[in-house]
């Protein structure tokens, strides 16, 4: 497939390299929309691989973007690092308001993992303990796309249902970043807690200090889980 990342941080060059990898014609494009003009146009997937809010200064550029174009968000809200967002904070899913300041559906994969799990993690279909990701659309043929590329970066892919649904994946779910299996990620998704889990993302920079200077990925992924136990 034709796909366009944009966003070239740690999130969008690990796709663009995985995805280049697995075979697809990829372009990485910068996020001011003037720049990104034309690396959107005549592509099958657009990534967003941006900050969570960066959405609504690229509705302009989507506007010119057809229909058909598959759009994927992988942006999570943290408000100690993208500031307070009244609406999100009231209860609008993540990617639903995102979908909406970009005025266009999108569909929600990737955010589920670190950079780091992303980057060193992904194996082969079939591989015994490959991790999984959720993947969330309204369009049953966005998701499908999505969840093979997904594939293609060294994941299952599991079918996480309406956008709407998609809170479920969000900081700091059970399912968000803890490195599960596709038979472990069903029951963590079901677990979800929209208070609860709220509450534990934003205590991410306390838990996240106590484990001192230079934290494994494993100690990252622990810590997540322990919040959970």
């Amino acid at each position: 497939m034709k796909v366009t990342v944009i966003g070239a941080g740690a999130i969008g060059g690990n796709l663009a390299a995985k995805l280049s990898t697995a075979g697809h014609d990829v372009q990485v494009a910068d996020a001011r929309a003037a720049e990104a003009t034309d690396a959107v146009q005549g592509r099958d997937v657009i990534i967003l691989a941006t900050p969570f809010g960066v959405a609504g200064q690229l509705a302009g550029l989507f506007a010119l973007v057809p229909a058909k174009t598959v759009v994927i968000d992988t942006a999570n809200y943290y408000p100690h690092l993208n500031g307070q967002i009244e609406a999100v904070d009231n209860g609008a899913v993540d990617s639903v308001w995102n979908a909406e300041q970009l005025g266009r559906p999108v569909v929600k994969a990737w955010n589920a993992a670190l950079a780091e799990t992303q980057r060193t993690r992904g194996v082969p279909a079939g591989t015994p303990g490959r991790l999984a990701l959720p993947v969330a659309a309204d369009s049953v043929e966005a998701r499908r796309v999505a969840m093979q590329l997904v594939d293609d970066t060294g994941f299952d892919p599991y079918d996480a249902g309406p956008l709407a649904d998609s809170w479920c994946q969000q900081p700091n779910s059970p399912a968000y970043c803890t490195e599960l299996t596709l038979d472990e990620l069903p029951a963590a998704l079901a677990a979800a807690d929209r208070a609860k889990d709220a509450a534990i993302r934003d205590s991410v920079p306390q838990r996240f200090a106590a484990l001192g200077a230079n934290p494994t990925l494993d100690d990252i992924v622990e810590m997540n889980r322990a919040a959970h136990r």
